[in-house]
């Protein structure tokens, strides 16, 4: 039983989900984490010859705006589901979206947004006063999710959707041990 839906915008969008769109807002490359950093549980990014970069790595982001309308996929959630997903987006905040989606699904949706210390990293970043990055795997997932999903979804998601505003690079993604 689903306690309700997950707004995916970027690489929680999958076929399996039913396509959806978000009023008011405007994808952007607005969240990074700390490269440097390695959390039990979570991940980081080597290079080709298996070095860490002393970079943060950003990824899409929500940023409010009122005359856009974004696409996207709703996912069915139970409980234990949100948990998961959580803790899987820590550079994020899960935040209730229902009465801006369209269709509306019959119950509560949520979407993900940057916490306020992922969110400054990338605005040091665009400061010059930080290295981000953007993993080219991720990107090119999001790019890919949205062909998936068809023509029309592609051509709104890329209409909706700031292009990279830092260096895109070959890393690999680390999943480390809890």
């Amino acid at each position: 039983m689903a306690a309700g839906w997950v707004f995916g915008y970027a690489s929680l969008v999958t076929p399996r989900a039913r396509p959806a769109h978000l009023q008011g807002h405007r994808r952007v490359w607005g969240v990074a984490m700390d490269n440097r950093i390695a959390l039990a549980g979570y991940k980081v990014y080597e290079a080709p010859d298996g070095t860490r970069p002393a970079v943060d790595v950003a990824f899409l982001d929500l940023a409010p705006d009122p005359g856009t309308v974004i696409r996207g996929a709703l996912l069915a959630v139970g409980d234990a589901d949100l948990a998961a997903l959580d803790g899987r987006e820590r550079q994020y905040r899960r935040v209730e979206v229902t009465a801006a989606i369209d269709p509306a699904p019959g119950g509560p949706v949520w979407t993900y947004v940057g916490r306020p210390e992922s969110r400054e990293r990338v605005a040091r970043g665009r400061a010059g006063a930080g290295a981000v990055v953007v993993q080219r795997a991720y990107a090119e997932l999001v790019d890919h999710a949205f062909t998936a999903l068809g023509p029309r979804e592609l051509a709104g998601y890329r209409a909706t959707t700031e292009a990279p505003p830092f260096p895109v690079l070959e890393l690999a993604r680390v999943d480390l041990p809890a």
